[in-house]
């Protein structure tokens, strides 16, 4: 779960770190951005992206990225483009980046048991 500001400069940097977390995995991972969605929530945010993400492992789906035809150059993940994608996932990463500074990150993993 990308903070995906869908601004060109921050796009851009995340997804150069996540290249840089992931390795050539990166592109093997969906990524999506709930901002496509529902603008961005401000304090809200990170919380939403979190729900977002346990519901993505309970149930096998993540979300599409609405509006995205053309990702800013450097960009070239799988964004999840236009439509869910369904999948085995057991562990996710949700950002959240606010504004002055004040970024977060969050891994989770399926509870199995």
């Amino acid at each position: 779960y990308a903070n995906g500001l869908s601004s060109p400069l921050a796009d851009l940097a995340e997804t150069q770190a996540l290249k840089a977390a992931l390795g050539e995995r990166a592109y093997q991972v969906p990524v999506t951005a709930l901002k496509s969605m529902l603008g961005h929530m401000i304090g809200a945010a990170g919380g939403v992206q979190t729900a977002s993400l346990v519901n993505t492992l309970n149930h096998g789906v993540v979300p599409p990225t609405i509006n995205l035809d053309n990702p800013a150059q450097g960009c070239d993940l799988d964004y999840t483009p236009h439509t869910a994608r369904e999948g085995e996932f057991r562990t996710g990463l949700a950002t959240a980046f606010g504004f002055g500074g004040m970024n977060a990150a969050l891994v989770l993993r399926r509870f199995e048991g």
